[in-house]
């Protein structure tokens, strides 16, 4: 990477809350700039500038701190939770001549054949970490998905590394893989057997009403026995 954004930057004399919502009011940000081994610097970025930086397509940006010309990374950002506006950087210096580590976008590329085969792409990963130097930072890395089959996915390991740098990630790692759509479940519904159960209650009922039937007949049979031998002996 030859070329840095150039990231305007000017000191922050004033700090604390009532300072820090000023600088937003006027479209500013609260930055802080540190390295180690030296004292923290306290900056102001401006809220549009740093939206093209952002959108430069650069890692790295090239800094004018106390008329010298430094390099740095945005280590961390702090967004306002309901608006989603920068709220806070932390700029980290870089050394043109030391490799460092940085997270870079994967880019997946290419139409694959499982997806035409009706299967579905998920990109497992979506950035990976590498080491080099501050001038051979990539923009993104680059992933050719269009072999990828059904059933199939792509790993770490199949990344083609076109540039100066290093991938930390373990080889094993997914990066894509397509599978075949999920099929929608038909609820399940459990018919009750009305039927069945209709016809067993009528059976019951028919069976207590049968007993009772007899019951009231074995009744009646005894208390007419009784009536006949009451008049027999009536008659002796």
């Amino acid at each position: 990477m030859a070329d840095y954004y150039q990231l305007a930057v000017e000191k922050r004399e004033q700090t604390g809350i009532s300072a820090t919502k000023t600088l937003r009011k006027n479209g500013k940000i609260p930055a802080n700039y540190y390295y180690k081994g030296e004292a923290n610097v306290n900056l102001i970025l401006d809220s549009k500038e740093l939206f093209h930086a952002l959108n430069s397509g650069n890692r790295i940006f090239e800094v004018e701190l106390e008329g010298n010309t430094q390099y740095v990374m945005i280590k961390e950002m702090q967004y306002h939770p309901v608006t989603e506006n920068v709220l806070h950087v932390d700029l980290m210096r870089v050394r043109r001549d030391v490799k460092m580590t940085i997270s870079v976008p994967i880019h997946m590329e290419g139409d694959a054949i499982g997806v035409s085969e009706g299967g579905v792409l998920s990109q497992i990963l979506t950035s990976i970490e590498v080491e080099c130097l501050p001038t051979d930072v990539p923009e993104f890395i680059s992933v050719d998905v269009t072999e990828l089959e059904m059933n199939s996915s792509l790993t770490v390991a199949d990344i083609v590394v076109t540039g100066e740098f290093t991938i930390l990630a373990d080889e094993d790692q997914a990066i894509a893989a397509i599978a075949p759509p999920k099929e929608e479940e038909e609820p399940v519904v459990e018919e009750l057997e009305e039927g069945a159960e209709g016809e067993e209650g009528e059976e019951g009922a028919e069976g207590e009403e049968g007993v009772a039937a007899e019951e009231q007949a074995e009744g009646g049979e005894e208390k007419a026995e009784g009536k006949k031998d009451a008049a027999e002996d009536g008659s002796k």
